[in-house]
């Protein structure tokens, strides 16, 4: 078993190639990874949380507004490099990641949704988690209304036991907070010879050796209107 702290180099993907659909007219020229959120890009506060954390190279997961984004964002922003897997259809979760990987060196790297914020909290603490046995250390954030999101279910030990589907009931819990640090090894998992397919439903329910992370920080997904206004909120007074 070792820490993972002293690393010298980590990589990334940002799955950004989503048609944003939940936001409207927001994002419908924009793509929502460059949406502002207190005077800055959503890029721009997932690059500052992947510094902190060793990351120097991110791939961008493309598709929709591909042309859009790279002419705003270019091969380097906010002072890290940047290179894009443009898919030429939909992929969906597991398909863009492994069409992403061919671009990838490191092992472990991370993965994000690029409709999430994060504060208070270092991705360092997912690398100092994560050990040669796991196939990845999965972020789990503890929300007070688990309805809108996958529920995680984990022993003392951190390992996944269940995910669950949106449950009908109110209640608070741990949810998948959609930031990964994945071991190379996840794409044994795989469906074998598939372009097109889930990371949430082909690949996590079959893989033994995943493990949460449970925290509770400032944690925001800004895939609807009224959550893309409070994080604007919020995130002003950081």
């Amino acid at each position: 078993m070792y820490s993972l702290l002293g690393i010298i180099t980590v990589q990334a993907i940002i799955l950004c190639g989503g048609l944003a659909t939940r936001l409207g007219e927001t994002a419908k020229t924009l793509p929502k990874i460059l949406l502002e959120i207190a005077g800055k890009t959503v890029l721009e506060w997932q690059i500052h949380l992947l510094a902190d954390a060793g990351v120097t190279t991110v791939v961008l997961a493309s598709g929709h507004l591909h042309e859009v984004l790279y002419e705003r964002v270019g091969e380097v922003y906010a002072g890290m490099h940047i290179r894009y897997a443009k898919e030429e259809k939909r992929l969906g979760t597991g398909g863009a990641i492994q069409n992403a990987m061919k671009q990838v060196d490191t092992s472990p790297f991370f993965v994000l949704n690029g409709d999430i914020l994060l504060a208070n909290f270092s991705l360092r603490e997912m690398l100092a988690r994560f050990h040669e046995e796991m196939a990845g250390v999965l972020l789990s954030v503890h929300v007070p209304d688990i309805r809108p999101y996958g529920e995680i279910v984990s022993d003392n030990s951190g390992k996944i036991q269940a995910f669950r589907e949106k449950q009908p009931t109110h209640r608070a819990g741990y949810v998948n907070g959609a930031i990964y640090l994945f071991d190379r090894s996840i794409a044994n998992a795989f469906p074998k010879g598939q372009e097109v397919f889930s990371l949430e439903r082909d690949v996590f329910p079959f893989v033994s050796n995943l493990y949460a992370l449970q925290m509770d920080a400032d944690w925001i997904d800004i895939g609807v209107p009224e959550r893309l206004a409070y994080a604007r909120q919020h995130f002003s007074a950081l």
